[in-house]
């Protein structure tokens, strides 16, 4: 038996739907999700006789983004097997996928922490048909199935078993989705993304079990939280099989016992004739590569000096990295990437709204920031018009000079304001001049009421501090 170095040993097997408009050999248009069953299929989606499957370049050209991005080989042949197995979800019997030779292998794909997952194959596939269970998975008494999904186009991305826990599982798939996202071969909100997960314990000797069909990154790592604990409590017990995930339960259930590739029968589908994949196809792609989030990582602590936190926390959002490299050719670094970093995902997460969602763009953050960093207005000043832009964008120079918003910068009429607050509050003085530190910040806060926020607290604590000594 292999030797492990780890008591938990994780593989995971993830499905991605490609964002093309139509199905991967067909010219159906993909279905939406409110569109009526069985709408969005045809012959060839059904596999009726007599139907010929015809290859869609787009799916291919997406799948290659990926294998690149992965730093995978590329295979110098795209060739398609028939997956034969006897289910509801497939009409044809089989399912036209990859065996022998994949589009791409031996890649990898780096943890948040510095760890590489060896990603060991990527192969475009066929989406099956979609099967509703209408009591659930275990107590439905029968099954409905709806083709629309089926033939959509999926590529699979299997990693070596070399994830140790189930956060690490998690991770992968946060690092994988922003690798879709920069690639834009994956819509977000529509497409589907699930994975498989194969878990074995040290406990048990190792014996695997595979969990299918898990959608979210939350319910992965629950997932497998339930089974590494499952497994250890039952170590004697446990054996090769395929199990299912119940997340209203939070618990997996046996479906059936454990098939291998043998069982399926691969056989090289005679439809579909190999296709070259040729050294000017690959570098045609590379053309069109995006700039990836870990190339964005060194760019923005080379190049603008950010700190490394800050700079993978931007990156790992697209359309925030963008909007940080435009404003910050404008807008010193360090402050636009504190205030994107920071203020404006902190007021997306209050709002409950991603970045693509709402109006802003850079040109309101600049002319925001630029008030910021002129001393034009306070920082707090400048959070509360952040979160009245995210909910409808306008001219923050404009709607600061109409609302009387402009910082308080005259010095003498800060020390007025200051002496005021310091007649105002003798036993802060006093608790002041005692050692007690915190008091200055009543007087401070007083302050900061007279002039309505708009006073800069660093200016305020120095001219207090200058009078009361």
């Amino acid at each position: 038996m292999k030797h492990f170095t780890t008591d938990i040993i994780i593989g995971l097997e993830v499905h991605v739907e490609l964002s093309t408009k139509t199905k991967l050999f067909c010219s159906c248009q993909k279905a939406k999700k409110d569109d009526i069953p069985n709408s969005k299929c045809c012959p060839i989606c059904l596999g009726m006789p007599g139907s010929k499957p015809v290859l869609n370049k787009k799916a291919v050209e997406f799948a290659l983004k990926l294998c690149l991005a992965l730093d995978c080989g590329i295979s110098p042949e795209l060739i398609f097997s028939r997956k034969s197995y006897f289910y509801p979800d497939m009409s044809k019997n089989y399912q036209i996928s990859q065996y022998e030779v994949p589009l791409g292998k031996r890649g990898k794909l780096m943890l948040k922490g510095g760890k590489e997952i060896g990603i060991a194959r990527v192969h475009i596939e066929e989406d099956p048909a979609s099967l509703i269970h209408p009591a659930g998975l275990k107590e439905s008494t029968y099954v409905l199935v709806d083709y629309n999904r089926s033939g959509n186009p999926l590529v699979e991305i299997v990693t070596e078993p070399e994830l140790g826990s189930p956060e690490e599982a998690r991770d992968f798939m946060k690092q994988l989705i922003t690798v879709l996202n920069y690639l834009d071969v994956f819509d977000i909100n529509e497409g589907i993304i699930k994975a498989d997960a194969n878990v074995s314990v040290k406990e048990s000797g190792y014996k695997r079990v595979e969990i299918k069909n898990i959608t979210g990154f939350k319910e992965i790592e629950m997932a497998l939280l339930y089974e590494v604990k499952r497994q250890k409590e039952e170590a004697h017990k446990v054996e090769q099989e395929t199990r299912g995930w119940s997340s209203e339960k939070g618990v997996t259930f046996s479906l059936r016992k454990k098939e291998t590739e043998e069982d399926y029968g691969y056989i090289i589908d005679t439809d579909l004739t190999a296709i070259e994949i040729t050294d000017k196809w690959i570098k045609e792609i590379k053309k069109i590569m995006p700039e990836l989030a870990r190339d964005k990582v060194k760019k923005f602590i080379e190049k603008h000096k950010l700190k490394k936190e800050d700079a993978e926390i931007i990156a790992a959002e697209k359309g925030l990295a963008e909007m940080f490299e435009k404003v910050a050719e404008e807008i010193n670094p360090i402050l636009a990437a504190k205030w994107l970093r920071r203020e404006l995902v902190r007021v997306l997460n209050y709002s409950k709204k991603e970045l693509h969602e709402v109006e802003i763009d850079e040109k309101h953050m600049i002319g925001l920031l630029k008030l910021v960093e002129n001393k034009k207005i306070t920082d707090n000043v400048a959070s509360k018009i952040l979160e009245k832009l995210v909910e409808k964008p306008f001219d923050v120079k404009e709607y600061v000079k109409k609302e009387g918003l402009e910082a308080v910068s005259d010095v003498s009429e800060l020390e007025r304001y200051c002496k005021e607050a310091i007649e105002e509050s003798p036993k802060a003085v006093e608790d002041y001049k005692k050692g007690e530190a915190k008091a200055l910040n009543f007087i401070v806060g007083s302050v900061m009421k007279k002039t309505k926020g708009k006073a800069t607290p660093k200016e305020v604590n120095e001219i207090i501090l200058r009078f009361i000594r």
